[in-house]
């Protein structure tokens, strides 16, 4: 089912050619959660980690607040779990992978405690679970209320330090994928922060390169997780999916920063409240779960309030009040380097875009459609998240795939690649990268419609002919392309001009999105 783009014309574009010669068993690009946590179970194989930033910053998982949610409690279980994911996906979660991550994620949590992870725990010695919106039970384990990824992050980095089988190359970026004489995948090209190119190949390459939230003028995510990844594995012929579905966190503290700070989600589940300027409640106008309804629900909620010039405030003065700065460190501290206290004051809130539902297609053992490469984390559709990702079931789907990309590589026979070669477009300029995203958020954001849509491509097309087909314009054109098909409303995706949500339940897999998507039903 794998289509091939027309060669991409215009730009600066080189032409980049490698040995037939693997440098690596297996070449892992990214070093957030998906990468490191990969990188560990494959010992005692050896690979190659690709980092573009020292190992522990500039990784979304270092950011994540909330947790990792499993079936942890007695009272809880794998089915439950499953089931408030498919119910979360608005009809897209693929309810195999649903309970598969579900069954194995109690493990994987236990893997993260014996690598040091510091969960949480009860006074008797038990996982302290936290609930978050649509969860049907607690079952989100947490590090400090809100320094998860962090204590995640530092428990890998410390843990791959002190390994033998891990080689770390640090401050350079994939900016191609090499292909052989069949377009199997044999590495990758990388560029460093000087311009230098230079190639890595590998019998296997595994991609966890993160989302897209830097595509947008308001994120949470890192700038430079821009869908680098989705743009070359695109290019090279792999099946991408479900692009359309981006995740608006609704809790952005709106304090002006590039990215926004977040306001967790477990503010809420531990009772703070969404207040207008005037003080007044307004999440039961929008949803009989009100604060703790899904997030596509809350953020539009949030979205509409701001619209109306109500403005959008989280209010936590009762729920949390002077525990504040020991129970969420991280928001407490973003409140305070603004000014704001949130033991007193209200915390003015904004929606961002926060995570990437969709990506390259793989199976349950993370391959793509492409031979030799496999991916894993926030780049990826797995099914796992469907059109609206459960709360915290992020940091889950990237150590349960990891594990078993591990488990299918760790023992197996891998092929050297032949000679190969990758085109390269140029970077896209600070300027028209800035266009680019506000143009994103004003309309392929919250809220969207087909004019709006109809522009954006419009102003891609603009862009790519003035500077070529850069990665990041690859990726938002599928975006909006992707988005402009689907003539519904479903989970992250909302269409004004299309309010309800289709039948039947229907998924686009992407080929060549110049002209058309193939809709499966």
């Amino acid at each position: 089912m794998t289509g091939y783009p027309d060669p991409v014309t215009g730009g600066n574009i080189q032409t980049i050619t490698a040995p037939a010669a693997a440098a690596s068993d297996v070449l892992i690009v990214g070093a957030g959660l998906a990468g490191l946590f990969l990188a560990l179970e494959l010992a005692p194989r050896r690979c190659l980690v690709i980092s573009p930033a020292p190992l522990g910053q500039a990784a979304s998982s270092a950011w994540a607040q909330g947790g990792l949610a499993a079936a942890l409690d007695p009272l809880d279980s794998a089915e439950q779990h499953a089931r408030d994911t498919i119910n979360a996906g608005a009809g897209l979660v693929d309810p195999i992978i649903a309970r598969l991550i579900a069954e194995e994620g109690p493990a994987r949590v236990r893997d993260l405690i014996a690598l040091g992870v510091p969960f949480d725990r009860t006074p008797d010695g038990a996982l302290a679970l936290s609930l978050e919106a649509a969860h049907s039970r607690p079952r989100v384990a947490r590090v400090a209320g809100d320094l998860a990824g962090k204590a995640i992050m530092d428990a890998l980095v410390a843990a791959v330090a002190a390994s033998t089988h891990i080689t770390v190359i640090e401050g350079v970026r994939a900016v191609g994928l090499l292909q052989d004489e069949t377009n199997r995948v044999a590495g990758v090209v990388l560029r460093d922060a000087a311009g230098n190119i230079t190639t890595q190949t590998a019998c296997q390459t595994v991609l966890c390169t993160g989302g897209t939230g830097g595509l947008f003028q308001v994120t949470t995510n890192p700038r430079e997780a821009r869908g680098d990844a989705i743009a070359m594995a695109y290019e090279a012929g792999a099946l991408i999916a479900d692009v359309e579905f981006v995740q608006f966190h609704p809790t952005a503290i709106d304090i002006g920063r590039d990215p926004a700070p977040l306001a967790t989600e477990a503010l809420r589940g531990e009772g703070a409240t969404l207040r207008n300027r005037d003080g007044k409640r307004f999440m039961a106008n929008y949803h009989t779960l009100e604060e703790l309804a899904p997030r596509d629900e809350v953020a539009r909620a949030i979205h509409s309030e701001r619209a109306a010039g109500r403005g959008a405030f989280l209010d936590c003065r009762t729920a949390v009040g002077t525990h504040f700065p020991e129970h969420f460190p991280t928001v407490f501290g973003a409140c305070k380097s603004a000014g704001i206290d949130p033991r007193f004051d209200m915390i003015p809130i904004a929606p961002a875009a926060h995570y990437h539902m969709g990506g390259i297609v793989a199976d349950f053992w993370g391959r793509s459609t492409l031979n030799g490469l496999s991916v894993c984390g926030e780049c990826t559709s797995t099914g796992a998240h469907g059109a609206n990702r459960l709360a915290s079931n992020s940091l889950l789907e990237a150590v349960v795939f990891s594990h078993r990309i591990a488990a299918h590589l760790r023992e197996a026979d891998l092929d050297e690649p032949g000679a190969s070669t990758a085109t390269i477009p140029a970077s896209l300029p600070h300027d028209a990268l800035q266009t680019l995203r506000g143009e994103m958020s004003a309309k392929c954001g919250v809220v969207r419609d087909a004019s709006g849509l109809t522009d954006l491509i419009g102003t891609v097309e603009t862009l790519r002919d003035q500077h070529g087909p850069a990665r990041p314009l690859v990726t938002a054109g599928l975006m909006a392309r992707a988005a402009l098909a689907r003539e519904e409303s479903r989970g992250g995706h909302y269409r004004s001009d299309f309010p309800e949500t289709g039948e039947p339940e229907r998924q686009f897999l992407l080929r060549d999105f110049k002209d058309t998507a193939e809709e499966i039903a």
